[in-house]
């Protein structure tokens, strides 16, 4: 499928929705506590995409339109969730569902054109990056971050389930 930026925010505008669903409500032992830095939990994950609303997509998009290749991204530093207060996870997804809100308006703001879509910068690691993929990255993001909170939930039952776990790759793995 190829890229569109329509389609993009579309996906982007859902996840603080499919998140809330996800997770709202549920005992701890459903969402986790946010200490885990080698499997994340739920609450972890909706850390993170936090700090990525703040750090990473919106502000390198700004880099990319601004300077293009001359200022290379800042670094973003994937466990700084870790870094913060995790324990009020509805408090989380609020804040979540608020920034991605003004988010997705300041991209719709810009009002890209394909020209402006095929302005690159340079990821630190990567090299060069248009802001097309930047923006596909971001809906990618989201997408296998809630695929990672949904297995993380089937995992609870991973005993539960018995011989039935043969027919879930989600439990194998």
């Amino acid at each position: 499928m190829s890229f569109t930026l329509d389609r993009a925010l579309m996906m982007l505008e859902r996840t603080p929705a499919a998140l809330d669903a996800a997770l709202r409500g549920l005992p701890d032992d459903w969402v986790g506590d946010g200490a885990n830095r080698e499997d994340w939990d739920p609450r972890a994950v909706v850390g993170h995409l936090i700090h990525g609303e703040i750090d990473d997509w919106v502000a390198r998009g700004r880099i990319i339109l601004n300077d293009g290749e001359a200022r290379p991204f800042t670094p973003f530093d994937r466990m700084a969730q870790f870094d913060r207060d995790l324990s009020d996870l509805d408090a989380l997804l609020d804040q979540f569902a608020r920034l991605r809100a003004d988010n997705v308006a300041t991209v719709r703001g810009w009002q890209l054109d394909a020209a402006a879509l095929a302005r690159s910068g340079r990821h630190p690691e990567l090299g060069v990056v248009t802001l097309a993929e930047l923006i596909a990255t971001w809906t990618v993001s989201d997408l296998a971050h809630l695929a990672q909170i949904r297995r993380w939930q089937a995992c609870r039952y991973r005993e539960a389930v018995g011989p039935w776990r043969a027919f879930f790759r989600a439990l194998r793995d």
